[in-house]
């Protein structure tokens, strides 16, 4: 009856951590913090943060952070909107928080990245593009 019920609970718990990802990925320019996303899961923020980076590998902020970057991405390679009309869009309130995250994770500056990258993609599918350029954590950066 143990092993029913702890199995039991680690599949709610799996639910609970889908819903709270699915949750990051839906309203990432909206936000969020991991207090506000625990409480809608029922659980604790140290809890959630445990459990997020057990099973997705990251914390639910740095998840958060990383949606936010692939957008911005996705915005500076259109070209269509400037730096800062991208930090707004994607959710940051801070140009000098949104460059220093972009840079850590990427690699370049968004003004550097939007400069090299408009024309790199061109003609590649979104998807595809998308699948190329996913950010990395700093400590994987590619060298400039």
């Amino acid at each position: 009856m143990t092993a029913r019920r702890s199995e039991s609970q680690r599949l709610r718990d799996i639910v609970a951590l889908r819903r709270v990802r699915d949750r990051i990925d839906r309203d990432y320019a909206k936000p969020l913090n991991v207090e506000a996303l625990a409480r809608e899961a029922h659980v604790s923020a140290g809890h959630l943060s445990r459990e997020f980076r057990r099973v997705y590998g990251e914390a639910p902020y740095s998840y958060l952070m990383t949606r936010r970057i692939e957008r911005a991405m996705t915005l500076l390679r259109r070209g269509d909107l400037t730096v800062t009309e991208v930090c707004f869009a994607v959710g940051f309130s801070s140009l000098g928080t949104f460059s220093t995250r972009f840079t850590e994770l990427v690699g370049l500056p968004p003004s550097s990245y939007r400069r090299d990258q408009a024309h790199a993609a061109a003609g590649v599918p979104p998807c595809l593009a998308k699948q190329v350029s996913k950010p990395v954590r700093n400590r994987e950066a590619r060298p400039q």
